[in-house]
């Protein structure tokens, strides 16, 4: 009687590999298997190539991105199809890179925008700091 803890015995499976020609094979068979063995041989350096490319794509992408920043938004479903389009038309590898040149335009565009928003930031830091100072006066 079997317990659900106790493992099952495996059953015995014959290994069967079609690259291993055994004696009284028939001829059919064994060029059947020259055939395979020569087809995937000749992928070979195809695929290595594509890893090749692969890790060159890595790698660069790798060294480009040391100034970069990840930033995760969501976007509306119009924003992902224009991104889309610009990767489909090659225009960029992915849609991050044409989100983030999207960015940079936008805030080039709105300049005058970003110097208003400085000059405030500035103003609250000098209220802060001016607090500060009011706190950390000695009454007389």
């Amino acid at each position: 009687m079997s317990s659900p803890y106790q493992r099952p015995e495996p059953e015995s499976t014959e290994n069967v590999d079609d690259l291993i020609l055994h004696d009284g094979d028939s001829d059919e068979h064994s060029e059947r298997t020259k055939s395979s063995v020569r087809d995937l041989a000749s992928r070979i350096p195809e695929s290595l190539s594509a890893i090749g490319r692969d890790i060159s794509r890595t790698i660069e992408r790798a060294i480009s991105a040391k100034d970069e920043y990840v930033v995760a938004v969501k976007v509306s479903p119009e924003a992902q199809e224009k991104l889309e389009q610009l990767v489909q038309a090659g225009v960029f590898h992915n849609r991050a890179e044409a989100a983030g040149f999207l960015i940079d335009e936008g805030i080039k565009t709105q300049a005058a925008l970003f110097e208003r928003v400085e000059q405030k930031l500035a103003e609250i830091e000098r209220l802060k700091a001016e607090l500060r100072g009011l706190i950390n006066e000695k009454p007389t």
